[in-house]
């Protein structure tokens, strides 16, 4: 009974799992840009807005600064996004929140869509072949900061 309950409670993490129904798709890197979309369409910025803003799920606003609710909150290790649509491209923006370690291998910053399998890893069994975002996440991640050019 108790191990039907714990795997029970572990199948409804995995399925809350921002990513949990998600494998991660094939993008195409160019220089320092994921040019194409990683799901069809536009994100969406105002959703995007509240996934940056999310400190459970995405976490951003730990390490970012920027113009987003609660400024007391922001962290200072990362640098600050304000105006970061300004500075970036839509596909360099995409690529750093897919994978910043391809661009900065000892970044604290998290792969957003790719799967840590590597040995020694210790990766929680909820989150293990799962991206933590889902493409349509990122999308609207990358449609909000492309809105901030100032």
């Amino acid at each position: 009974m108790m191990r039907t309950a714990c795997l029970a409670l572990a199948g409804l993490l995995l399925a809350a799992s921002p990513g949990a129904s998600e494998e991660v798709g094939s993008y195409v890197v160019t220089g320092d840009a994921i040019m194409e979309a990683l799901v069809g369409g536009k994100g969406d910025p105002a959703r995007g807005a509240a996934l940056i803003a999310d400190r459970q799920r995405t976490l951003c606003t730990l390490c970012h600064s920027g113009p987003f609710p609660d400024a007391h909150l922001h962290g200072t290790l990362a640098p600050d996004l304000t105006g970061v649509g300004g500075r970036l491209s839509e596909g360099q923006i995409r690529l750093r929140v897919v994978d910043m370690k391809r661009l900065a291998p000892n970044t604290i910053m998290p792969s957003y869509y790719r799967v840590a399998e590597e040995e020694g890893r210790r990766v929680a069994t909820v989150w293990r072949s799962k991206p933590i975002l889902t493409g349509a996440d990122i999308e609207d991640i990358v449609a909000y900061l492309t809105t901030l050019k100032g």
